[in-house]
């Protein structure tokens, strides 16, 4: 089966790359914020908080359910009661004092490369949803094709700075092999770093033995170049899938996320500080099990946060107590010298409605003044996660890019030149043709072009055309720019040859691989 996807319309290379000339699709650095971080605890909270998470580690315990890890726990002096750990407090903090508090990911392309963690951070787009809405907004289930376009897009989008894994579940391969298709779609069609899939210890061992022909077997040990997620259940629940794809990632110095998955009033304490404290808890000792499995390697403080509908059960997001937790989780990672994830631009909306803009921009709004330096779902996400909307996916990267403008802080290289165009045009003149203003209004004032400010009788002269329309163009447009970053032949060669001998091992069964 070929997994090669292209936009509706062929285009000559010529048509591409004039088009490709009028578009800017060259990554941006890795976000460097200037402006003051939101920090709601005092000193004295944060010690606080830190206290409860350890008396939890300490006395309520943490179940790992997983053979290899309760022997490890034991080789290292914990206490080990059935698949309860429990930890001490100083053995924590020894093992997450050698966590890196940054590293440089390195990519395929060396010139999109990023230095990571303190006050970097880089934006990444969402994954795990099981439908789409797609070029012609029909919600739908995706295909290999539209994993595809969504990794191209990732690829032409300025802001987006890592690929992700399954953007979309593609339902044309079987479910044991997917992980093979997916990881060589990131790989093949963008040359950014990438995530990696971790559905099983077998799989994640797949995706890094995918980055060793990529990259090198040697090299690989010693660069980071694809993350892992580690989902723990809560409450204070890490299972054996993950615990073995953590594994696989950590013993080749790749990083992972350690990500309690918190449904605040669910599977925590119906309170923000008492969430906190569990889910910190919850991190820290997934954080610590990273340096038992090797020592030194690069690991991210993790989560995934909502909130749950007291009226319904359903996930919410962009609400006040969101905010408030990525904070404070925020405060907790710089406490340990941590580096730390969070998700961007969540909502529940069904479709790419005022609901989904107005969660996703408080939503980002919160992670970026929390200085949070891994900003997953960072485009696509509504309903919940249930579905990928490419209309979103385009306008989420748009105010991505306007918040990446936001936390860079104000610029001053310039003030001086600009301010003497004051005397230049004096009262009661304008700017429009000063020297500076042609010079420099490119770059001094965000110019959306999603969003539509013109007047409303210009705006229905050029057809009354809403966001959502204006996206799915945008994302036609780009996808028949697109032109693939080409792997080197004979690694594109080694790894469809890695995929085909693991395709014939794997057995083609609706299950996830687990033993092959």
């Amino acid at each position: 089966m070929s997994i090669d996807a292209v936009g509706k319309v062929r285009r000559g290379r010529g048509v591409r790359k004039a088009l490709r000339e009028t578009r800017d699709i060259k990554m941006l650095p890795a976000l460097k914020r200037k402006l003051p971080l939101t920090e709601p605890m005092t000193s004295d909270q944060i010690t606080k908080i830190d206290a409860a998470s350890m008396d939890i580690l300490e006395n309520v315990g943490v179940h790992f359910r997983d053979e290899i890890a309760l022997a490890d726990w034991k080789c290292v002096g914990a206490k080990v009661v059935d698949e309860v750990v429990y930890l001490d407090r100083n053995l924590v903090r020894e093992l997450i004092t050698t966590i890196p508090e940054t590293f440089t990911y390195h990519a395929r392309n060396a010139a999109n490369s990023l230095p990571f963690g303190k006050d970097h951070g880089i934006f990444i787009p969402m994954t795990g949803a099981p439908y789409l809405r797609d070029l012609e907004d029909v919600r739908r289930n995706p295909t290999l094709e539209d994993l595809a376009n969504f990794h191209k897009l990732s690829h032409m989008l300025p802001v987006i700075h890592s690929s992700a894994h399954h953007i979309v579940e593609p339902y044309d391969h079987p479910i044991s092999q997917r992980h093979l298709r997916i990881t060589y779609s990131s790989m093949k069609y963008s040359d950014k770093t990438f995530m990696g899939m971790t559905t099983s210890p077998k799989n994640a061992e797949d995706v890094i033995q995918m980055c060793a022909i990529l990259f090198g077997d040697d090299y690989i040990d010693t660069h980071p170049v694809v993350t892992g997620n580690c989902n723990g259940n809560s409450p204070l629940v890490w299972d054996e899938t993950m615990l073995g794809a953590l594994r696989a990632f950590c013993k080749r110095n790749q990083p992972i996320l350690c990500s309690p998955f918190v449904l605040g009033g669910a599977n925590t304490p119906a309170s923000v500080p008492a969430t906190v404290a569990q889910l910190n808890a919850e991190a820290l000792s997934a954080l610590a099990y990273t340096q038992v499995v090797k020592k030194g390697c690069p690991a991210i403080y993790g989560h995934y946060l909502s909130t749950v509908s007291m009226k319904s059960g359903a996930p919410m997001a962009g609400t006040p107590e969101i905010s408030l937790m990525n904070f404070m989780i925020g405060q907790m990672a710089r406490f340990y010298g941590i580096p730390w994830r969070t998700s961007n631009t969540l909502g529940g909306a069904k479709t790419f409605d005022a609901q989904a803009g107005y969660e996703s921009a408080m939503t980002m709004n919160a992670v970026l003044m929390a200085g949070a330096n891994y900003m997953w779902h960072s485009a696509g996400w509504n309903e919940a996660g249930m579905h990928c909307s490419v209309a979103k996916f385009i306008v989420d990267a748009e105010i991505c890019e306007m918040g990446y403008r936001m936390a860079e802080g104000v610029n001053w290289n310039d003030f001086e030149a600009a301010l003497s165009a004051v005397s230049d045009v004096g009262p009661g003149g304008h700017y429009l043709g000063h020297p500076h203003t042609l010079e420099h209004f490119q770059k001094a004032f965000f110019m959306p072009e999603m969003f539509d400010n013109n007047s409303i009788e210009q705006w229905q002269a050029e057809g009354a055309i809403e966001i959502n329309e204006r996206a799915l163009k945008k994302a036609g447009m780009m996808l028949n720019e697109y032109e693939e970053p080409k792997l080197d032949e004979g690694v594109n060669e080694a790894l469809l040859e890695y995929i085909a001998r693991r395709e014939r091992e794997i057995p083609a069964a609706d299950a996830l691989n687990q033993e092959y």
